[in-house]
């Protein structure tokens, strides 16, 4: 009598509780730093540098041909893809003095906390933080804009002061001075360069990759332990920020000569070993089968022509131009995802996303809609990755970008019109004065001229009218969604 009245308890429950909701997936997004889109293996056949572990990503997952960052240096990249917005929309270079995130702006850590993830970062944030003193609270970081833990450095390896940061305080302040740094035979910003300045008595810069690696795979571990104490379904959402193999290049004595592209090559191996530990975490802990895994760089590398004749490697893939440059090799990355049983393994999309699309497909992930001022210029792509979105249709109308010196740049499908003459960047000519009767801007076909070797400006005035307007609109508008 007992068992049949449990029973009817239990009938009661599974009829009046609804349909079963499915279990949300974990996200690890892991953004490496100044990696070019040839220089993976699963990009570039070429390739001089060993990548097993994101080629296996790419094997098992999904690999985008014409993904984006939303500004070719570390700091717009990481505004865009955390809040769903232009970083020309915001004031990001004053980051060393204040957050570049508004309180209260929603971000892909806000919303995945809100709808039930546990959310934690780890790596270089690059976003400003209100720095009041080493001994008081870092605000506006990782902290206050949704993730529930973080370890990390303020910037890049090479941008002093440097020193870890737990959560929001300071574990050891920057007490010691440190000189700066170079490499005989590469180029000022290249090799084993950083600044001088002052330097925590706690962090030696050769062993950031490793820490930042040990203390995600601790994430991984600990996630997986509180779900097996409590049974309860909480997702986990890790984004991991390696600052590496952005400079300086300071590969660990078992990657010496593992490749044919000197000290980058070796520095970018162990990355990618790195990348493999982590997977390794999730698989010993039985997580690799629901974790949607994101794999990207956050603009190109700094790798000139000289150093492709040198050494035999284009870490451009093919691509003109290099970090900072409104030209492709400057924002077009290497984006994969892994996701068993969703995206089909070995699989390649040339569908044109922005990292800004994170948001909005992080958010029909979860079911929510999101508000008007909520990732303004950001647009689902979960159809690609399923497979239900048509080739034909793209899954954004436009693509719009700012380099330095106001240069924009803005993509229609193959069409790329650029506002100025030059890189907008690093490279040479970075901004060109249009004599009398010339091209004042650049328009490419990138269907047919990747290399963007053949300027169409003067031959296709109506494309570049079109292609004008679509920009000054979507520019003064304050959302292209």
């Amino acid at each position: 009598m007992r068992s049949l009245t449990l029973f009817a308890v239990l009938l009661v429950q599974l009829v009046f509780s609804g349909p079963a909701v499915a279990e949300q997936p974990n996200i690890v997004v892991i953004l490496v730093d100044d990696m070019g889109y040839g220089d993976a293996g699963c990009y570039n056949a070429e390739s001089k540098i060993p990548t097993p572990n994101i080629d296996s990503l790419a094997n098992q997952g999904m690999r985008f041909t014409d993904a984006h960052a939303p500004g070719p240096l570390c700091h717009l990249s990481r505004y865009g893809l955390m809040t769903g917005r232009y970083p020309f929309r915001a004031t990001t270079e004053n980051w060393r003095k204040r957050p570049s995130i508004d309180q209260g702006q929603v971000t892909i850590a806000s919303l995945l906390k809100d709808n039930g993830y546990r959310t934690a970062m780890v790596g270089k944030w690059h976003l400003g933080f209100d720095e009041q003193g080493y001994d008081k609270p870092l605000k506006g970081g990782p902290i206050d804009v949704g993730f529930d833990s973080y370890f990390g450095i303020r910037a890049s390896t090479d941008i002093p002061p440097y020193f870890y940061i737990r959560g929001d305080k300071v574990i050891t302040p920057p007490t010691k001075p440190i000189q700066a740094s170079s490499s005989k035979g590469w180029s000022p910003i290249q090799g084993a360069f950083w600044r001088e300045g002052e330097i925590a008595p706690d962090l030696e810069l050769k062993d950031v990759l490793p820490r930042f690696t040990r203390e995600a795979v601790d994430v991984i571990d600990s996630h997986a332990k509180t779900r097996l104490k409590t049974g309860k379904p909480t997702p986990l959402m890790l984004y991991l920020a390696y600052p590496a193999p952005h400079t300086p290049w300071l590969p660990a004595p078992e990657f010496n000569g593992k490749s044919g592209a000197s000290l980058y090559g070796d520095f970018a191996n162990m990355v990618d070993a790195n990348v493999g530990e982590v997977l390794a975490a999730l698989e010993k802990n039985g997580m690799t089968d629901n974790t949607m895994v994101i794999f990207t760089s956050d603009n190109g590398p700094v790798w000139y022509d000289d150093d492709v004749k040198k050494y035999g490697h284009d870490s451009s893939g093919g691509l003109r131009g290099m970090k900072a440059d409104a030209w492709e090799c400057g924002h077009r990355m290497p984006f994969i995802v892994r996701w068993p049983g969703t995206v089909a393994a070995g699989s390649v999309t040339d569908q044109t996303i922005c990292f800004t699309d994170l948001m909005a497909t992080f958010a029909e992930l979860v079911g929510r809609e999101l508000a008007p001022a909520a990732g303004p210029d950001s647009f689902s792509f979960l159809s690609v990755l399923d497979g239900t979105q048509p080739k034909e249709t793209q899954v954004r109308e436009h693509l719009v970008i700012a380099s330095g010196n106001q240069t924009f740049t803005i993509r229609r499908g193959n069409w790329k019109l650029i506002n100025a003459l030059g890189s907008g960047g690093f490279s040479i000519p970075k901004r060109v004065t249009a004599k009398p009767g010339e091209a004042p801007g650049q328009l490419y076909d990138l269907g047919s001229d990747l290399g963007e070797t053949n300027n169409l400006y003067m031959e296709y005035p109506d494309v570049v009218s079109r292609l004008t307007q679509a920009l000054d609109r979507i520019v003064q508008s304050g959302s292209s969604r």
